[in-house]
């Protein structure tokens, strides 16, 4: 399909090649906010892949532009942000270039998310039953009663909900049952590839823990691949593959969960594993000091430059592409040329 100048894309996308091994492909992402001071820098040139099966975890402090990247896989950052460059290959397909109409058909049945405010994403006039029959009905077709309410009772089994939350309104649910509510509309339709953006973020610790647990067991149940973005690196530890960490809008690095938190190589992902709390270890807490620069006017070289402990000469001058170090685990930094 010819590329088009859709609302939140610019320009004619050249064509790449996905990896048919990967569920998702991003190659070159970028994504940029409008202003009148100039155009903001959200995501810069981002490339990563999800494999099938597995779990990627994104993360990164605030601003760093993991939810705008999780935003234009599902083609859905808000104007005045838009995709200006890049592919994004799901199943083979590039979405880029997608009609509305075609990535409405797209959604939910190769791609869906689960919302990190479940208490904003769920129409609180519409009973549960209804919100998700019509998310199934938009994309088959009308549905037999019976066989709706069976279907919709085992996306509940499949998320540890009581048949009862079938009649009920959002207002009477918890908001750990909410976000429950939110998984089953996400898998209501099987789609291979399920975006968790911090699912966990407003719960408390209890609620986090079901909530981690129902992640892995739909993963297991169902082989999908997923994305999970946060901020709790000891949650990201538990639960996912591989973590992709994030900064200004960069990748930093890219590795096996355990390779990253046994030898980050990256200063950045260093300052965020130190910044875990430990139960066992008295030791101070680190912070990365300085501010990130100004993403309108990002500075030559290194992105992380300006509050890198590490930094030298050659990382004002020239930015560090993202090199395979070892075994599956990439690295955008100058220590290791």
């Amino acid at each position: 399909m010819a590329a088009q100048n859709l609302p939140g894309t610019v320009g004619t996308i050249t064509n790449g090649q996905p990896d048919p091994n990967a569920v998702l492909d991003v190659q070159e992402l970028r994504v940029h906010y409008e202003t009148p001071g100039g155009a903001v820098i959200a995501v810069n040139g981002v490339s990563f892949k999800v494999r099938r099966g597995e779990t990627m975890g994104l993360v990164g402090e605030s601003g760093c532009g993991k939810t705008t990247a999780a935003m234009a896989v599902l083609h859905m950052v808000q104007p005045p942000g838009r995709i200006v460059g890049g592919h994004i290959f799901i199943n083979g397909t590039d979405i880029v270039p997608l009609s509305e109409a075609e990535l409405r058909e797209f959604r939910w049945r190769q791609a869906a998310l689960i919302p990190q405010g479940a208490m904003n994403s769920l129409n609180p006039v519409m009973k549960v039953r209804d919100q998700i029959g019509d998310g199934i009905e938009t994309h088959e077709g009308k549905q037999p009663k019976d066989v709706l309410k069976r279907r919709i009772l085992d996306l509940f089994g499949t998320v540890g909900l009581s048949s009862r939350v079938y009649d009920l309104y959002p207002h009477e649910l918890s908001g750990g049952m909410k976000q429950r509510v939110c998984i089953a509309m996400a898998i209501a339709l099987n789609p291979p590839l399920v975006i968790a953006d911090e699912p966990t973020s407003a719960l408390d610790v209890v609620v986090q823990r079901i909530i981690a647990q129902t992640l892995l067991e739909v993963k297991a149940r169902l082989n999908v691949s997923m994305i999970l973005i946060g901020h709790d690196m000891g949650l990201q530890a538990q639960l996912v593959d591989r973590i992709a960490v994030m900064y200004a809008g960069n990748m930093a690095e890219i590795a096996p969960v355990k390779s990253a938190f046994a030898e980050p190589m990256h200063p950045y992902t260093q300052l965020l594993i130190a910044s875990i709390p430990s139960i066992k270890h008295k030791k101070p807490l680190k912070v990365t000091e300085g501010l990130t620069h100004d993403l309108r006017n990002p500075p030559p070289g290194c992105m992380f430059q300006l509050r890198c402990p590490r930094a030298m000469d050659v990382c004002r001058q020239v930015r560090p592409p993202l090199r395979e170090l070892k075994p599956d685990h990439q690295v955008a930094c100058h220590l290791y040329a």
